[in-house]
């Protein structure tokens, strides 16, 4: 009798992997014979610079906004030589449209990047690229994928994944002084974020870094949190601290939007984690242009239409009138979405279901209904 468990395992690997089907994601090549993690900013046309302390990288500038993404697992990436980028095809060939996303925020004066960490979180297992979110001594250590396939600790750190990341922002970002700092996760990304953020946020208040570097908003595409208590987490669930970290920023002023655009959570090894939805709020996105399905393209989608939505006005929302009938007059959750009403989203007692807009890829005719969580 088929378990069924290693079917939800393999979904979940199919979903969560690259983030695709077999030989549909495609990105900037890179020299995975060494080690490379870090931030990459981006210029228009999808070009990139590596960030490196006290080097000059024309497609960066300390007085301006800047968001930087965060990827999940990325299952059997590194040996088809591919990593993400904001070329939206280039992320989803099936589905995808030829969009420089990035354009637009650099068009509106942003600075745009991307922090890697795809050697690592290139294992077999989701779990283990977890683990290493949170530590650098868990049972495969911080070991990282080679062309050919083979792991190796040669030159490894020997902090987690988050720590790099807070490293890189660190180091690279220490005269920052724009206006706005946003982190996007997606997937296992969204615990790089969540948990890089109250890092930053932690050494802000205790005087240690610029506070500029403090998170003004963040992001969760689609976010996943694995089932049960981890050791190294004491006992306690990813989401349970997840909700901890999250709430502890919200009383510092850090605004949380939440989107689901699959259902990788349904799956019963994932944690829906609803009571954070009940702390923040959740967006559901429905891209129909994708069949149900196809859960993984489904996945994908969420960090895809956010990056592309910063290129259109805020979707409307509608909600029920008291006295009957409905109105709709509001505004909805996206990129371009600002940040007193993403704030007062986030503070509010309704989650949203996209109600329009939903078989095409364009972000222009989407709209929102509101409904009480």
């Amino acid at each position: 009798m088929k378990n069924p468990l290693m079917g939800a395992l393999a979904a979940l690997g199919v979903v969560l992997g690259v983030g695709m089907p077999s030989g549909a994601h495609a990105a900037v090549p890179f020299d995975c014979r060494t080690l490379d993690f870090g931030i990459y900013w981006y210029g228009l046309g999808n070009t990139s610079q590596k960030a490196v302390p006290g080097v000059y990288n024309p497609y960066f500038n300390a007085a301006k906004p800047t968001v930087i993404y965060v990827h999940g697992w990325q299952k059997d990436g590194v040996v088809n030589g591919k990593r993400e980028t904001f070329n939206y095809a280039e992320n989803d060939s099936t589905y995808g449209v030829n969009v420089n996303m990035a354009d637009a925020w650099i068009n509106a004066g942003w600075n745009i990047g991307i922090f890697y960490w795809n050697q690592f979180a290139d294992e077999p297992e989701v779990k283990n690229a977890e683990t290493k979110i949170w530590t650098g001594t868990g049972p495969q250590a911080m070991r990282w994928r080679q062309c050919d396939g083979t792991y190796t600790t040669t030159g490894s750190p020997t902090v987690s994944a988050a720590q790099l990341f807070y490293n890189a922002i660190t180091a690279n970002m220490a005269n920052f002084s724009g206006p706005h700092l946003r982190l996007v996760g997606h997937s296992l990304g969204s615990q790089m974020a969540h948990r890089t953020s109250i890092m930053l946020s932690d050494n802000v208040v205790a005087g240690r870094i610029n506070s500029r570097l403090q998170p003004t908003r963040v992001a969760l595409m689609d976010p996943f949190w694995s089932k049960d208590g981890k050791t190294y987490l004491g006992g306690r669930w990813t989401g349970e601290v997840a909700r901890e970290q999250i709430n502890t920023l919200k009383t510092r002023g850090v605004i949380f939007e939440r989107y689901k655009s699959s259902n990788i959570n349904d799956l019963f090894i994932g944690d829906s984690n609803l009571p954070l939805t009940a702390m923040i709020g959740q967006t559901e996105l429905i891209p129909q242009w994708i069949p149900n399905t196809n859960q993984s393209a489904r996945h994908v989608a969420a960090y895809n239409m956010y990056f592309r939505s910063f290129a259109y006005s805020a979707p409307v929302e509608c909600f029920d009138l008291s006295t009957g009938g409905y109105s709709c007059t509001g505004t909805a959750a996206s990129a371009k979405t600002t940040d007193v009403r993403t704030q007062e989203m986030m503070n509010s007692a309704y989650t949203w279901y996209q109600s329009a807009g939903m078989s095409t890829e364009v972000p222009s005719d989407n709209m929102f209904w509101r409904q009480a969580r």
